[in-house]
């Protein structure tokens, strides 16, 4: 019996030296670390494998050891999501950059600007069968696409068209719902879709269209100088705490870091947060996103999160074709770059 005692009062007493230790490094914490900063970031839609990088991030603490406290959320779209940062509701989203351009442009719109670059080539594409004689953009000459309300795609399809020397008025435009926009392809009732190469053609693929009879016409093959989803930031935050801003970008590239390394991790992770998420779907779209729009030639020369702003500066001219500016910004009024760690820190190894 004095055994079982002497076990339970050592058991005890360990037990007591390791909650005054626990209690001491918090008590060390308190006073010499630095207070967690809290971010609410929103996702311009619902999640998919593009979105893995910041997940990673997450998970591998990347964002703790940055003193933030990281929330996610989604909208419904990009003006949405930029209007929840206008007011401060959320300190920072994923937007579409070129959307950005045109939220700017209304009446006393606050002046957010993109912190970071995500897609270096926007996903807009054009995804076609090939049974209907469609390979190259020309041959939507008498053709009819699908065009789901809404399709941010579409507000560069008269820049994309005359510089192609396509007639518009040649393309039918049928207008879908975007929850019918794969099935009406796959059931032949259009000719092509429009929407984002790494969504809509993946998900063809995944309902059994086969791969040879699918083209992915992407715009950025054919002239489209438009940079794609990009991190913005409330004003006043960014002004009032920009070491926050600094360190959500530096753990949102060792995030990338992550994906490019661990790519079935990074799908696992986001499929982790999509009901009925299907790992392997993802890890298919995520292997196309990085190919196609993060890892492109000028990433791999310019570091993660830049922009050219001689090309950005294009970009913008090619939205003006279709878009009336009042007053058309300029691309330091698009993008603030003091927010991105020194070039040898945003270089892809």
């Amino acid at each position: 019996m004095s055994g079982l005692k002497t076990i339970a009062l050592h058991g005890l007493l360990a037990l007591a030296i390791a909650f005054v230790a626990l209690t001491a490094r918090e008590a060390i914490a308190a006073e010499s670390g630095t207070p967690s900063t809290a971010i609410h970031f929103t996702f311009d839609r619902p999640i998919d494998a593009s979105m893995a990088p910041f997940f990673l991030a997450a998970k591998d603490g990347r964002f703790g050891a940055e003193h933030l406290n990281v929330s996610f959320n989604s909208a419904s779209g990009s003006p949405e999501a930029l209007a929840r940062v206008a007011k401060g509701d959320s300190e920072l989203a994923l937007v579409d950059i070129n959307e950005l351009m045109r939220f700017r442009d209304k009446d006393e719109a606050a002046p957010v600007k993109a912190v970071f670059v995500l897609f270096d080539r926007a996903p807009y594409a054009i995804v076609a069968r090939r049974s209907r004689g469609i390979r190259l953009l020309p041959d939507l000459d008498g053709k009819t696409v699908g065009v789901a309300d809404g399709d941010l795609s579409m507000r560069l399809w008269p820049a994309l068209a005359q510089q192609n020397g396509i007639k518009a008025s040649q393309v039918k435009f049928h207008k879908i719902s975007a929850a019918v926009r794969e099935p009406i392809l796959s059931a032949g009732q259009v000719d092509a879709v429009a929407g984002f190469s790494y969504l809509s053609a993946v998900n063809l693929r995944d309902r059994g269209v086969p791969e040879a009879d699918l083209v992915v016409l992407r715009y950025a093959d054919y002239g489209c100088e438009a940079y794609g989803f990009a991190v913005v930031a409330n004003t006043a935050f960014a002004a009032l705490k920009p070491d926050a801003v600094k360190g959500f970008v530096r753990a949102l590239i060792a995030g990338i870091t992550a994906t490019i390394r661990e790519p079935a991790r990074a799908a696992e992770e986001a499929a982790s947060r999509i009901d009925d998420g299907d790992r392997n779907l993802e890890l298919e779209r995520l292997h196309t996103v990085l190919t196609d729009n993060i890892l492109t030639a000028e990433v791999k020369r310019n570091g993660l999160g830049g922009v050219e702003p001689a090309r950005l500066e294009r970009s913008i001219d090619q939205i003006a074709r279709d878009f009336k500016f009042r007053r058309r910004p300029t691309a330091r009024e698009v993008f603030d770059d003091q927010f991105l760690p020194p070039l040898a820190e945003r270089l892809i190894n």
